[in-house]
This record gives C-alpha cells, structure tokens and sequence, in this order.
C-alpha cells in the first residue's frame, strides 16, 4: 500500500458570523507520488500540499514554510492557515485526527513495480 485517504471532520473557521463551520476534509498521502507530501482537500477549495514533516512539527509548536502556517491549539485542536492571493483559509482539526493519518502515512510504502 502506498496510498493513504483518510477523511476527518474540520473546522474551517471565518470571520463571519458562523465563525466555525464543520466541514468534511479529505487528507491524502501517496508515497509512491510523492514520499514528502501530504494533501488536504476542502469543498470548495483546491487541494493545499504541504511538507509531511511540516504538519507532524505544527502538532507540537507553531512553524511556519511559505504560504503554510500551522499550530497547536490548546490540548486537542491543530490550526492549518493557508495563505493564497485570493485571501486565508484557516482550518481546525482535531489533533487525533491528524496524528491518526501521520501514523498511516509512516507505514504507507512505495509499490515497486
């Protein structure tokens, strides 16, 4: 196996009224594709690569790569911002969520063909 779909419940959090809205999120990961790379898709919005290592390091303290910020918040949640021309798109998981999928990820191994 060497792809990994996990599919989680998100928070996508505006400044609105609704202020935090759930949302599905899809996390991807394909070793074969590409081995550093995790995927996270939203409904209505494109698909947001980010460094694999990135997310595993914003579970524990705030990092920052690019366009890309991440932290924790409090004990359970894990705020992922996307930074874009067309504005932010700040999300929030629950940490278990994510670490549930990382997990996957490190026992995901290419397919040799």
């Amino acid at each position: 196996m060497s792809a990994v779909e996990q599919y989680a419940r998100a928070h996508l959090v505006t400044d609105s009224s609704e202020g935090h809205r759930a949302v599905p999120a899809v996390l991807r990961y394909d070793a074969e594709a590409d081995p550093h790379t995790v995927r996270i898709g939203l409904p209505g919005h494109r698909e947001r690569a980010l460094a694999r290592h990135l997310l595993e390091r914003g579970l524990r303290a705030p990092v920052t790569a690019g366009d890309v910020h991440i932290w924790p918040c409090g004990r359970v949640q894990t705020v992922v911002e996307f930074h874009a021309r067309e504005g932010v798109t700040v999300v929030q998981f629950d940490a278990a969520t994510l670490i549930r999928f990382l997990r996957r990820t490190y026992t995901a191994t290419p397919v040799n063909h």
